[in-house]
Protein backbone atom coordinates (compact mmCIF):
# COMPACT_ATOMS: atom_id res chain seq x y z
CA UNK A 1 0.00 0.00 0.00
CA UNK A 2 2.81 2.03 0.77
CA UNK A 3 4.44 1.98 -2.38
CA UNK A 4 1.11 2.72 -4.30
CA UNK A 5 0.43 5.79 -2.03
CA UNK A 6 4.18 6.59 -3.18
CA UNK A 7 3.69 5.78 -7.17
CA UNK A 8 0.65 8.06 -7.30
CA UNK A 9 2.24 11.02 -5.22
CA UNK A 10 5.22 10.78 -7.35
CA UNK A 11 3.28 10.78 -10.70
CA UNK A 12 1.09 14.03 -9.55
CA UNK A 13 4.37 15.66 -8.94
CA UNK A 14 5.98 14.62 -12.13
CA UNK A 15 2.63 15.66 -14.25
CA UNK A 16 2.48 18.57 -12.59
CA UNK A 17 6.22 19.47 -13.58
CA UNK A 18 6.06 18.22 -17.43
CA UNK A 19 2.53 20.39 -17.39
CA UNK A 20 3.90 23.20 -16.26
CA UNK A 21 7.11 23.41 -18.66
CA UNK A 22 4.96 23.01 -21.45
CA UNK A 23 3.75 26.23 -20.84
CA UNK A 24 7.61 27.50 -21.85
CA UNK A 25 7.41 26.49 -25.03
CA UNK A 26 7.88 29.43 -28.15
CA UNK A 27 4.59 30.82 -29.23
CA UNK A 28 4.03 33.33 -31.55
CA UNK A 29 2.25 36.57 -31.01
CA UNK A 30 -1.76 36.69 -32.24
CA UNK A 31 -3.48 39.18 -34.01
CA UNK A 32 -5.46 42.06 -32.04
CA UNK A 33 -9.17 40.99 -32.54
CA UNK A 34 -10.65 44.09 -34.11
CA UNK A 35 -13.25 44.65 -31.20
CA UNK A 36 -13.16 46.71 -28.40
CA UNK A 37 -12.07 45.75 -25.03
CA UNK A 38 -13.60 46.91 -21.68
CA UNK A 39 -10.91 46.04 -18.47
CA UNK A 40 -13.49 46.38 -15.04
CA UNK A 41 -12.02 46.42 -12.30
CA UNK A 42 -13.32 47.03 -8.74
CA UNK A 43 -11.54 48.85 -6.36
CA UNK A 44 -11.14 48.61 -2.60
CA UNK A 45 -8.29 50.28 -1.28
CA UNK A 46 -4.63 50.70 -2.67
CA UNK A 47 -2.02 47.82 -2.10
CA UNK A 48 1.99 48.23 -2.86
CA UNK A 49 2.27 47.89 -6.51
CA UNK A 50 -1.32 49.61 -7.37
CA UNK A 51 0.04 52.00 -9.41
CA UNK A 52 2.46 49.66 -10.85
CA UNK A 53 -0.24 47.28 -11.60
CA UNK A 54 -2.26 49.91 -13.25
CA UNK A 55 0.18 51.16 -15.46
CA UNK A 56 0.88 47.74 -16.73
CA UNK A 57 -2.80 47.44 -17.97
CA UNK A 58 -3.32 51.20 -19.35
CA UNK A 59 0.59 51.23 -21.13
CA UNK A 60 -1.16 47.93 -23.27
CA UNK A 61 -0.90 47.92 -27.20
CA UNK A 62 -4.27 47.44 -28.36
CA UNK A 63 -6.47 48.60 -30.93
CA UNK A 64 -9.41 49.88 -28.91
CA UNK A 65 -9.88 49.20 -24.78
CA UNK A 66 -11.12 51.10 -21.87
CA UNK A 67 -9.98 50.84 -18.28
CA UNK A 68 -13.13 50.90 -15.33
CA UNK A 69 -12.57 51.20 -12.00
CA UNK A 70 -15.36 51.01 -9.81
CA UNK A 71 -15.38 52.73 -6.35
CA UNK A 72 -17.81 51.75 -3.94
CA UNK A 73 -17.01 54.00 -1.32
CA UNK A 74 -16.16 57.26 -3.08
CA UNK A 75 -13.62 58.65 -0.43
CA UNK A 76 -11.56 55.00 -0.92
CA UNK A 77 -8.07 55.79 -0.89
CA UNK A 78 -6.96 54.45 -3.95
CA UNK A 79 -9.46 56.94 -6.25
CA UNK A 80 -6.91 59.93 -6.02
CA UNK A 81 -4.18 57.75 -7.09
CA UNK A 82 -6.74 56.66 -10.02
CA UNK A 83 -7.85 59.95 -10.75
CA UNK A 84 -4.19 61.00 -10.89
CA UNK A 85 -3.09 58.67 -13.37
CA UNK A 86 -6.48 59.16 -15.48
CA UNK A 87 -5.22 62.23 -16.83
CA UNK A 88 -2.27 60.60 -17.90
CA UNK A 89 -4.18 57.88 -19.74
CA UNK A 90 -7.58 58.91 -21.35
CA UNK A 91 -8.81 55.18 -21.56
CA UNK A 92 -8.88 55.05 -17.78
CA UNK A 93 -12.45 55.83 -16.53
CA UNK A 94 -13.81 56.49 -12.50
CA UNK A 95 -17.07 55.29 -11.88
CA UNK A 96 -18.74 55.38 -8.70
CA UNK A 97 -21.11 52.44 -7.74
CA UNK A 98 -24.32 52.04 -6.09
CA UNK A 99 -26.09 48.90 -6.16
CA UNK A 100 -25.57 46.52 -3.20
CA UNK A 101 -25.56 43.03 -3.89
CA UNK A 102 -24.73 40.12 -0.99
CA UNK A 103 -21.03 40.10 -2.50
CA UNK A 104 -20.15 43.69 -3.09
CA UNK A 105 -17.58 43.31 -5.52
CA UNK A 106 -20.41 41.99 -8.06
CA UNK A 107 -22.23 44.94 -6.97
CA UNK A 108 -19.89 47.28 -8.44
CA UNK A 109 -19.23 44.81 -11.46
CA UNK A 110 -22.62 45.33 -12.25
CA UNK A 111 -22.21 49.01 -12.47
CA UNK A 112 -19.12 48.60 -14.33
CA UNK A 113 -20.46 46.36 -17.05
CA UNK A 114 -23.75 48.91 -17.91
CA UNK A 115 -20.89 51.86 -18.31
CA UNK A 116 -18.75 49.60 -19.89
CA UNK A 117 -18.24 50.26 -24.32
CA UNK A 118 -16.63 46.80 -25.29
CA UNK A 119 -17.91 44.11 -26.95
CA UNK A 120 -15.58 41.92 -24.94
CA UNK A 121 -15.31 42.26 -21.07
CA UNK A 122 -12.23 41.44 -18.56
CA UNK A 123 -12.54 40.93 -14.93
CA UNK A 124 -9.67 41.18 -12.79
CA UNK A 125 -8.34 42.26 -9.56
CA UNK A 126 -7.36 46.03 -9.48
CA UNK A 127 -3.74 44.99 -8.31
CA UNK A 128 -2.97 42.42 -11.39
CA UNK A 129 0.28 43.28 -12.74
CA UNK A 130 0.32 42.47 -16.53
CA UNK A 131 2.55 41.60 -18.92
CA UNK A 132 3.33 43.32 -22.32
CA UNK A 133 1.18 42.00 -25.02
CA UNK A 134 -1.44 40.75 -22.09
CA UNK A 135 -4.66 42.33 -24.17
CA UNK A 136 -3.77 40.72 -27.23
CA UNK A 137 -3.07 37.26 -26.16
CA UNK A 138 -5.84 37.12 -23.56
CA UNK A 139 -8.41 37.73 -25.70
CA UNK A 140 -7.34 35.56 -28.79
CA UNK A 141 -8.52 32.83 -28.09
CA UNK A 142 -11.94 34.64 -28.25
CA UNK A 143 -11.50 34.53 -31.73
CA UNK A 144 -13.05 30.48 -31.86
CA UNK A 145 -16.69 30.51 -31.38
CA UNK A 146 -15.85 27.37 -29.46
CA UNK A 147 -14.10 29.22 -26.20
CA UNK A 148 -16.01 31.07 -24.08
CA UNK A 149 -13.96 32.35 -21.50
CA UNK A 150 -10.12 32.89 -21.36
CA UNK A 151 -8.38 32.75 -17.40
CA UNK A 152 -5.22 33.65 -16.42
CA UNK A 153 -2.50 31.67 -14.08
CA UNK A 154 -0.64 33.67 -11.61
CA UNK A 155 2.15 34.10 -9.07
CA UNK A 156 1.76 36.24 -5.95
CA UNK A 157 4.29 38.32 -4.17
CA UNK A 158 3.99 39.92 -0.44
CA UNK A 159 6.38 41.94 1.50
CA UNK A 160 5.65 40.38 4.92
CA UNK A 161 7.57 37.22 5.57
CA UNK A 162 3.92 35.33 6.22
CA UNK A 163 2.73 37.05 2.90
CA UNK A 164 5.67 35.89 1.33
CA UNK A 165 4.99 31.97 2.95
CA UNK A 166 1.25 32.09 1.64
CA UNK A 167 2.62 32.92 -2.02
CA UNK A 168 5.14 30.18 -1.98
CA UNK A 169 2.22 27.70 -1.89
CA UNK A 170 0.10 30.04 -4.80
CA UNK A 171 3.72 29.56 -7.09
CA UNK A 172 4.60 25.74 -6.22
CA UNK A 173 1.37 24.42 -5.50
CA UNK A 174 -1.73 25.94 -6.67
CA UNK A 175 -0.16 27.43 -9.51
CA UNK A 176 1.20 23.77 -10.45
CA UNK A 177 -2.38 22.01 -10.38
CA UNK A 178 -4.11 24.85 -12.40
CA UNK A 179 -1.75 24.19 -15.41
CA UNK A 180 -2.18 20.69 -15.21
CA UNK A 181 -6.19 20.79 -15.15
CA UNK A 182 -6.12 21.02 -18.98
CA UNK A 183 -3.99 18.26 -19.33
CA UNK A 184 -6.69 15.91 -17.56
CA UNK A 185 -9.46 17.35 -19.08
CA UNK A 186 -10.87 20.08 -17.15
CA UNK A 187 -12.26 22.56 -18.95
CA UNK A 188 -14.34 24.89 -16.39
CA UNK A 189 -12.46 27.09 -14.35
CA UNK A 190 -11.73 30.43 -14.09
CA UNK A 191 -9.40 32.83 -11.85
CA UNK A 192 -10.23 36.03 -10.69
CA UNK A 193 -6.45 37.06 -11.52
CA UNK A 194 -8.52 37.08 -15.25
CA UNK A 195 -11.60 36.58 -16.86
CA UNK A 196 -12.19 37.24 -20.19
CA UNK A 197 -15.45 37.12 -21.96
CA UNK A 198 -18.08 38.14 -24.93
CA UNK A 199 -20.49 40.58 -23.44
CA UNK A 200 -22.93 38.77 -25.05
CA UNK A 201 -22.17 35.08 -23.47
CA UNK A 202 -22.35 37.46 -20.45
CA UNK A 203 -25.93 38.54 -20.73
CA UNK A 204 -26.82 34.42 -21.64
CA UNK A 205 -25.91 33.51 -18.32
CA UNK A 206 -28.23 36.33 -16.87
CA UNK A 207 -25.49 39.03 -16.42
CA UNK A 208 -23.35 40.04 -13.32
CA UNK A 209 -26.81 39.78 -11.62
CA UNK A 210 -26.87 35.95 -11.76
CA UNK A 211 -23.93 35.49 -9.73
CA UNK A 212 -24.24 38.67 -6.88
CA UNK A 213 -25.60 35.81 -4.45
CA UNK A 214 -22.25 33.64 -4.50
CA UNK A 215 -18.53 34.58 -3.09
CA UNK A 216 -17.10 32.44 -5.97
CA UNK A 217 -18.47 35.19 -8.58
CA UNK A 218 -15.22 33.38 -10.67
CA UNK A 219 -16.22 30.14 -10.97
CA UNK A 220 -20.04 30.95 -10.86
CA UNK A 221 -19.33 32.87 -14.05
CA UNK A 222 -16.85 30.23 -15.13
CA UNK A 223 -19.34 27.45 -14.61
CA UNK A 224 -22.08 28.93 -16.60
CA UNK A 225 -20.32 29.87 -19.81
CA UNK A 226 -19.58 26.85 -20.09
CA UNK A 227 -22.54 25.17 -19.42
CA UNK A 228 -23.44 27.18 -22.68
CA UNK A 229 -21.05 24.75 -24.52
CA UNK A 230 -18.28 26.30 -24.34
CA UNK A 231 -14.97 25.59 -23.44
CA UNK A 232 -12.97 27.68 -20.73
CA UNK A 233 -9.73 28.27 -21.62
CA UNK A 234 -6.32 28.90 -20.01
CA UNK A 235 -4.22 31.39 -21.21
CA UNK A 236 -0.50 31.36 -22.05
CA UNK A 237 -0.26 34.61 -20.27
CA UNK A 238 1.32 34.94 -16.48
CA UNK A 239 0.04 37.77 -14.46
CA UNK A 240 1.08 38.62 -10.69
CA UNK A 241 -0.70 39.76 -7.16
CA UNK A 242 0.19 40.99 -4.43
CA UNK A 243 -0.91 39.18 -0.99
CA UNK A 244 -1.42 41.07 1.57
CA UNK A 245 -0.22 38.72 4.27
CA UNK A 246 0.44 41.15 7.22
CA UNK A 247 0.15 38.34 9.69
CA UNK A 248 -0.30 34.84 10.63
CA UNK A 249 -3.83 34.90 11.56
CA UNK A 250 -4.43 36.72 8.31
CA UNK A 251 -2.75 34.30 6.14
CA UNK A 252 -4.98 31.40 7.87
CA UNK A 253 -8.07 33.11 7.30
CA UNK A 254 -7.83 33.71 3.65
CA UNK A 255 -6.41 30.22 3.04
CA UNK A 256 -9.36 28.54 4.93
CA UNK A 257 -11.82 31.43 3.15
CA UNK A 258 -10.22 29.97 -0.30
CA UNK A 259 -11.04 26.23 1.24
CA UNK A 260 -14.35 26.46 2.06
CA UNK A 261 -15.05 28.35 -1.28
CA UNK A 262 -13.37 25.33 -3.57
CA UNK A 263 -15.19 22.92 -1.10
CA UNK A 264 -18.81 24.54 -1.64
CA UNK A 265 -18.18 25.38 -5.26
CA UNK A 266 -16.76 21.53 -6.09
CA UNK A 267 -16.92 19.32 -3.67
CA UNK A 268 -15.62 16.18 -5.46
CA UNK A 269 -12.72 17.93 -6.60
CA UNK A 270 -12.37 19.16 -3.22
CA UNK A 271 -12.12 15.74 -2.01
CA UNK A 272 -9.65 14.96 -4.72
CA UNK A 273 -7.11 17.63 -2.91
CA UNK A 274 -4.79 14.91 -1.29
CA UNK A 275 -3.75 13.34 -4.28
CA UNK A 276 -1.12 16.67 -4.44
CA UNK A 277 -0.18 16.30 -1.17
CA UNK A 278 3.27 14.51 -1.62
CA UNK A 279 5.03 15.58 1.97
CA UNK A 280 2.18 14.08 3.56
CA UNK A 281 2.57 10.84 2.15
CA UNK A 282 6.29 11.32 2.52
CA UNK A 283 5.73 11.66 6.08
CA UNK A 284 3.36 8.49 6.36
CA UNK A 285 6.07 6.47 4.44
CA UNK A 286 8.85 7.20 6.59
CA UNK A 287 6.64 6.64 9.72
CA UNK A 288 5.50 2.98 8.19
CA UNK A 289 9.46 2.06 7.74
CA UNK A 290 9.68 3.01 3.91
CA UNK A 291 12.49 5.63 4.15
CA UNK A 292 13.13 5.22 0.59
CA UNK A 293 9.48 5.87 -0.58
CA UNK A 294 9.66 9.14 1.71
CA UNK A 295 12.62 10.31 0.20
CA UNK A 296 11.38 9.54 -3.60
CA UNK A 297 8.37 11.17 -2.95
CA UNK A 298 10.22 14.43 -1.76
CA UNK A 299 12.19 14.22 -4.19
CA UNK A 300 9.36 15.06 -6.90
CA UNK A 301 7.73 17.18 -4.74
CA UNK A 302 10.83 19.43 -4.48
CA UNK A 303 11.87 18.93 -8.25
CA UNK A 304 8.29 20.49 -9.29
CA UNK A 305 8.15 23.15 -6.89
CA UNK A 306 11.19 24.26 -8.44
CA UNK A 307 10.66 23.75 -12.02
CA UNK A 308 6.96 25.16 -11.62
CA UNK A 309 7.63 27.85 -9.06
CA UNK A 310 11.35 29.48 -10.42
CA UNK A 311 11.79 28.53 -14.17
CA UNK A 312 8.08 28.94 -15.36
CA UNK A 313 6.48 31.14 -12.99
CA UNK A 314 9.65 33.49 -12.10
CA UNK A 315 8.79 33.64 -8.36
CA UNK A 316 12.35 34.82 -6.76
CA UNK A 317 11.04 33.12 -3.35
CA UNK A 318 10.84 30.05 -4.70
CA UNK A 319 14.32 29.57 -4.20
CA UNK A 320 14.78 31.55 -1.34
CA UNK A 321 12.59 29.78 0.56
CA UNK A 322 12.33 26.15 -1.19
CA UNK A 323 13.58 24.45 2.16
CA UNK A 324 10.63 25.65 3.66
CA UNK A 325 7.93 24.00 0.86
CA UNK A 326 7.22 20.63 3.17
CA UNK A 327 6.30 23.03 5.72
CA UNK A 328 3.82 24.94 3.28
CA UNK A 329 2.66 21.35 2.42
CA UNK A 330 1.88 20.50 5.69
CA UNK A 331 0.29 24.20 6.33
CA UNK A 332 -1.39 23.16 3.43
CA UNK A 333 -2.47 20.05 4.78
CA UNK A 334 -4.53 22.07 8.03
CA UNK A 335 -6.18 24.43 5.94
CA UNK A 336 -7.52 21.22 3.71
CA UNK A 337 -9.16 19.70 7.03
CA UNK A 338 -10.31 23.69 8.30
CA UNK A 339 -11.90 23.76 5.05
CA UNK A 340 -13.92 20.43 5.05
CA UNK A 341 -15.66 21.97 7.90
CA UNK A 342 -17.64 24.89 8.48
CA UNK A 343 -19.86 27.21 6.62
CA UNK A 344 -18.33 30.50 7.46
CA UNK A 345 -15.21 32.58 6.17
CA UNK A 346 -13.45 35.76 6.73
CA UNK A 347 -13.64 38.54 3.78
CA UNK A 348 -11.84 41.50 4.17
CA UNK A 349 -12.54 42.14 7.77
CA UNK A 350 -16.85 40.89 7.39
CA UNK A 351 -18.05 37.49 8.56
CA UNK A 352 -19.68 35.42 5.86
CA UNK A 353 -21.58 32.65 6.23
CA UNK A 354 -22.37 30.69 3.20
CA UNK A 355 -25.18 28.10 2.22
CA UNK A 356 -24.35 24.19 0.45
CA UNK A 357 -24.26 26.02 -2.62
CA UNK A 358 -21.53 28.90 -2.10
CA UNK A 359 -24.06 31.79 -1.72
CA UNK A 360 -23.64 34.43 0.62
CA UNK A 361 -26.56 33.63 3.18
CA UNK A 362 -26.03 36.13 5.76
CA UNK A 363 -23.76 38.97 6.30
Amino acid sequence: MIYILAAVAIAYQWLAMAASLWRMRSRGLPAALPLTVSILKPVRGASDGFEDAIRSNAVQEFPSFELLFGFSDSSDAAKPLVARLAREFPNIRLIDTTTQAPNGKVGTLIDLAREAKGEILIVSDADILVPDEYLRRVTAPLADPGVGLVTCVYRARSEKFAGRFEALGVSTDFAPSTMLAPFVGVDEFALGSTLAFRRGDLERIGGFEAVADYLADDYQIGHRIHALGLKCVLSEVMVETHLAGDSWGAVWRHQVRWARTIRVSRFGGYLGLPVTFATLWAVVALAAGYPGAALAIVAARMSMALAAGWLVLRSPDVLKLLWLVPVRDLFGVAVWVAGLFGNTVDWGGVRLRLDKDGRISRI
